[in-house]
């Protein structure tokens, strides 16, 4: 069981959330998850990004009932935001382990640095500090305000 986030992490998930559900809302295809959904990835194990979609194609084959317990397949794109209780090398084996299991990007998203590690699979992982990242691949289209973020996180 994870515990519950701290007032500024939960307002910056949420954030990011909103952004991800806004850009589906335009387009109303695929599904978007929040960060209480854990996913069966294909190598068995278990996890669960703070934000996720998937593809109107993963998401063909499953059933109601499959899709109100823990969804087996790996989002097409996942989001991990960085929260003090964090360590970000574990956080980056995690977005390594997301890769491997099949997702097409990752945004790793840090506050306290204000930046963010965008995955590709078979790429290194890049480095953005600038305060927009442009969705590509599954998220062709959505525009993703990293300045909203990280008001969140001011005080």
């Amino acid at each position: 069981m994870n515990p519950p986030t701290g007032g500024l992490t939960g307002g910056g998930s949420g954030e990011i959330t909103r952004q991800l559900f806004n850009w589906w809302d335009s387009r109303q295809s695929g599904r978007v998850f929040d960060s209480n959904t854990g996913f069966f990835l294909p190598d068995g194990s278990m996890l669960s990004p703070d934000a996720s979609y998937a593809t109107v194609e993963q998401l063909r084959d499953l059933t109601r009932e499959q899709l109100a317990r823990f969804p087996r397949l790996c989002p097409a794109f996942v989001v991990e935001l960085v929260s003090p209780s964090d360590k970000l090398s574990d956080l980056r084996r995690k977005m390594e382990r997301w890769m491997k299991n099949g997702a097409q990007l990752g945004w790793l998203i840090d506050p306290d640095e204000k930046r963010a590690y965008v995955y590709e699979p078979g790429r290194e992982a890049r480095l953005v500090s600038e305060p927009i990242l442009e969705g590509t691949g599954p998220v062709e289209g959505f525009t993703f305000d990293l300045a909203r973020v990280w008001r969140h996180y001011e005080v």
